[in-house]
């Protein structure tokens, strides 16, 4: 039976999600890819055992996280049941709602029928009576935004979810959804988006600004713009890379002379600060209070380990952000 680290709340920074109550490590473990059941179990279930010593008490799902669509979070129940049970109190597991499940009208997207169906098939997946945080994977613009969050709260009033969150929303149907769930006195603690040196819509789009203004929290995804803010693309593109897997998120022409240039340039500040590149990226994109958690993919132990070292320097200096700000542009 696996025992967790005596020490593992000693070194890790928790952020309070907003003007809620909840408070989240400074990283957080996605399990969107290599949980499913094309990888060993065996790795799985010692990244999560890491991640868990290390302080990481978040764990973050879906319905279609696998591959195939589903395994994510049978196969983290299982481990949960064979390893973690007695630590369930001191996790947050959360699930959404959103993207394609099964055939038919009624397993896909928004609708009141879908997403509190979809969130029973989870729970029975991961064996829970609840998830702490449910949410809606993505605006469907077909439903009307209250009948979606209208099945956040019901979720809640069930007791099959504690907190609810909203994933993939841009600024204005943003505003409507946190309207209504605060409106409904329904606990809503986050918004998930993508967010990294590469990637700043939330800035430019006002998200981060909104939910500032509406005491909300941010779980952001992609931190490190799906391995580009990494050492893995500074010399060649390697094997096991997502470029290499034909991963439909990356593909090989987004590595761009211009990116690889801004690539090693970071890199070089990285160093300079003795953090990697991929520490740094995680760094910048929490130095703003209002993103409560950087939401980091792993497909091996040592990237669990390098990730959540990044606590260890969180601090930029104004030149640091400046010469940041360069490279960029």
């Amino acid at each position: 039976m696996y025992k967790a680290n005596e020490h593992r709340y000693d070194d890790m920074i928790y952020r309070r999600a907003g003007q809620t109550g909840l408070r989240l490590p400074l990283i957080s473990l996605g399990l969107w890819h290599n949980f499913g059941d094309m990888t060993l179990i065996e790795n799985s279930r010692q990244m999560i055992h890491k991640a868990f010593d290390l302080g990481v008490t978040h764990f973050d799902l879906a319905n279609n996280y696998g591959p195939p669509a589903g395994s994510a979070e049978s196969n983290f129940g299982r481990i949960l049941r064979e390893d973690m049970k007695h630590y369930r109190d001191e996790m947050i597991i959360s699930t959404k709602a959103g993207y394609y499940m099964w055939p038919g009208p009624y397993g896909d997207l928004g609708s009141r029928k879908y997403i509190l169906s979809s969130l029973d098939q989870s729970l029975t997946r991961m064996g829970l009576d609840y998830v702490d945080i449910f949410y809606h994977h993505r605006p469907d613009p077909d439903t009307p935004i209250e009948e979606s969050m209208l099945a956040l709260d019901q979720a809640v009033r069930q007791g099959k979810a504690l907190y609810v969150g909203i994933s993939n929303y841009r600024r204005e149907a943003g505003r409507e959804a946190l309207s209504i769930l605060k409106e409904l006195r329904t606990p809503v603690v986050m918004t998930q988006p993508r967010y990294s040196m590469f990637d700043r819509w939330i800035e430019e789009d006002g998200l981060l600004d909104l939910t500032g203004e509406m005491g909300v929290g941010n779980i952001v995804f992609s931190p490190l713009a799906q391995g580009l803010l990494t050492n893995k693309y500074l010399g060649h593109i390697p094997e096991d890379s997502r470029i290499a897997s034909g991963s439909q998120f990356l593909k090989e022409n987004n590595l761009t002379e211009d990116v690889l240039n801004k690539i090693n340039r970071l890199n070089q500040l990285a160093k300079e600060r003795n953090q990697t590149l991929a520490q740094m990226a995680l760094a910048w994109v929490l130095r703003d209070d209002r993103v409560t958690t950087a939401l980091i993919g792993a497909s091996k132990v040592s990237q669990v380990e390098d990730s959540v070292a990044t606590i260890n320097n969180l601090d930029f200096s104004k030149d640091e952000l400046n010469l940041i700000e360069e490279i960029l542009a």
